[in-house]
């Protein structure tokens, strides 16, 4: 901890009457489309110095924009309306019609960043992938004043602060050049660099595994005791933010549903829907027994001492001068119909052994190994012959609605596969037909565009896309970690009826250990590319032998 951070801490611990002064006060908030449709109805809440107020729910609940609006930063489109006060600034422009836009956009801004800051749910997508740490951090240090000769120091210190390793190092760093957790942590420290009184938190752990959540989280409680903040925690896991969050907002379509202590709450909900979000059930993978091999002796998937490396440093005359070794000597066989769960922190491979399963790392990586698919070297076949055998194995990645086309209707998202593999219109309608019946969505919705869905019915459709090619293997890389507690139920029994009814064999990716408990049959557990463990899901649930898995399987339970 620096010396700042340790100076701060002791006018934290001796200003604790402070604390309990209000910051922040939102009185009956509402946010309304032009159709009149209510997206927030009149939600209320004071925030005092140094809490935590978690506001939690399900996808489209409007946690996120009832944050959004105290900055100014959602869409004239939208009527804003309600009182909002800041301490020391009192009332907040933020409803639409009260000033003109640049006017209210002009009192805003010195609101945005140094009273209030900001933690977006995506770093990969909220940071400038142009720009490298230092540029960006040091954006954040300009607006609050720090004279350029004080960047760098400054800018290692933040990094310091949200314990990033070799900070000086990490400078010339780009956002595709860190891991998951390390672009959250510099998102973290762009929101430090302005002081902000107020710290909002916007879905800060979403795509992390559940080692990383747990570090994220208790990091940014934290710094908030030793920065003398508030935070506001938005989330969509009432679980996760159950140690580290003094109140709780439960939000069900706009509505609040109960509010009050977060004891009080986990000791005696009132309210059935906030039960619900506590009680997640995925329900138990299905048995080996059930499941009814139809070939036990070719395995759909068998893979024999798989490396991948990635080039990192080019020689003068442009040839690979180092190479980072980031899969190493992997191997794994998957029957028909089972699934097989591979978990692992962040930058442990997950995904680089789904891209290569794929063959989709082009010329980027090396890969060398052998991989098997219904007993063929996909790695010898030409590139016209793969085209052509790509049918059997189908990826769905993590975000649909950054995987498919927005331009394009449902219809015409699923059907596309078929139409590079050259069959007919007649056979597509119908094929497109049957798979969106077996995924559970309506037929109207075929002439419905991605932006009209809500999160977990773009993942229906990203499955349906995969199954209109009646593959025999379905490669999930976090298939689930965007969607809210609920609907990742919805989905994760809809994938068991999937695997059940059509025999298709998984590989699901994922850093959610209780969803692959509900779903794999077996498991490999990864660490910095190579397989620590591996073998049945329950056997290594309940007797891990690898350290690194008993933390892991720890770290589980705490959410």
């Amino acid at each position: 901890m620096t010396t700042t951070v340790k100076q701060n801490n002791e006018r934290h611990q001796s200003s604790t009457s402070e604390q309990a002064s209000t910051i922040l006060t939102v009185d009956q908030l509402s946010i309304v489309t032009t159709a009149g449709i209510p997206l927030v109805d009149k939600l209320s809440y004071q925030l005092k110095k140094g809490q935590t107020l978690a506001i939690v729910g399900e996808s489209g609940s409007g946690k996120s924009i009832a944050s959004l609006a105290l900055l100014g930063l959602l869409p004239e489109s939208l009527i804003v309306s309600g009182n909002v006060q800041l301490e020391e600034v009192g009332r907040l422009s933020i409803a639409n019609g009260s000033n003109s836009s640049s006017a209210r956009n002009k009192a805003l801004k010195a609101i945005r960043g140094q009273r209030i800051g900001m933690v977006f749910q995506e770093p990969m997508t909220a940071l400038n992938p142009l720009h490298t740490v230092a540029k960006q951090i040091a954006e954040s240090l300009r607006l609050s004043g720090v004279s350029k000769k004080q960047w760098r120091e400054q800018t290692i210190a933040l990094l310091n602060d949200v314990n990033i390793t070799d900070p000086a190092d990490k400078l010339s760093r780009y956002p595709h050049e860190l891991s998951g957790g390390q672009r959250q942590r510099v998102m973290i420290a762009m929101a430090l660099a302005q002081k902000p009184d107020i710290l909002i938190a916007d879905e800060p752990t979403t795509a992390l595994d559940i080692t990383l959540q747990h570090e994220i989280l208790a990091l940014l409680d934290s710094l908030k005791r030793v920065h003398n903040m508030a935070m506001v925690l938005i989330s969509h896991d009432l679980n996760i933010v159950r140690r580290y969050s003094d109140e709780i907002i439960v939000m069900r379509q706009g509505q609040t549903i109960e509010e009050g202590n977060t004891s009080a709450i986990f000791h005696q909900p009132k309210a059935d829907y906030t039960r619900t979000l506590m009680q997640q059930n995925f329900g138990a993978a299905l048995d080996l027994a059930d499941i009814v091999v139809k070939d036990n002796h070719v395995p759909v998937l068998e893979v024999k001492n798989l490396q991948v490396q990635f080039s990192i440093e080019k020689s003068l005359f442009g040839g690979t001068k180092r190479w980072f070794d980031a899969v190493k000597d992997v191997s794994m066989a998957l029957q028909t119909g089972q699934a097989l769960g591979i978990v692992g922190e962040s930058g442990s491979g997950k995904t680089t052994i789904a891209l290569a399963l794929s063959q989709l790392l082009g010329t980027q990586a090396r890969v060398s190994g052998q991989i098997v698919v219904n007993g063929q070297d996909i790695k010898a076949l030409p590139k016209n012959e793969l085209r052509k055998f790509r049918s059997q194995i189908q990826m769905v990645f993590q975000d649909p609605f950054a995987s498919i086309n927005p331009r394009m209707t449902v219809l015409q998202i699923v059907e596309e596969g078929l139409l590079v593999q050259g069959f007919g219109k007649v056979a597509r309608q119908q094929a497109v037909v049957d798979s969106l019946t077996t995924v559970h969505l309506p037929l109207e919705f075929a002439h419905r565009y991605p932006h009209e869905l809500s999160g977990g019915q773009r993942q229906r459709v990203a499955l349906a896309r995969a199954l209109v090619m009646q593959p025999r293997l379905l490669i999930l890389d976090e298939p689930t970690s965007a969607l809210d507690s609920t609907t990742q139920v919805t989905v994760v029994n809809l994938l068991r009826e999937i695997q059940e009814k059509l025999q298709i064999s998984y590989v699901f990716i994922s850093h959610d250990l209780k969803v692959v408990r509900a779903l794999c049959q077996h498991i490999m557990v990864l660490k910095d590319g190579e397989c620590v463990e591996s073998g049945r899901t329950e056997n290594i649930f309940n007797h891990p032998q690898h350290p690194y898995a008993k933390r892991l399987l720890q770290a589980s339970t705490m959410a």
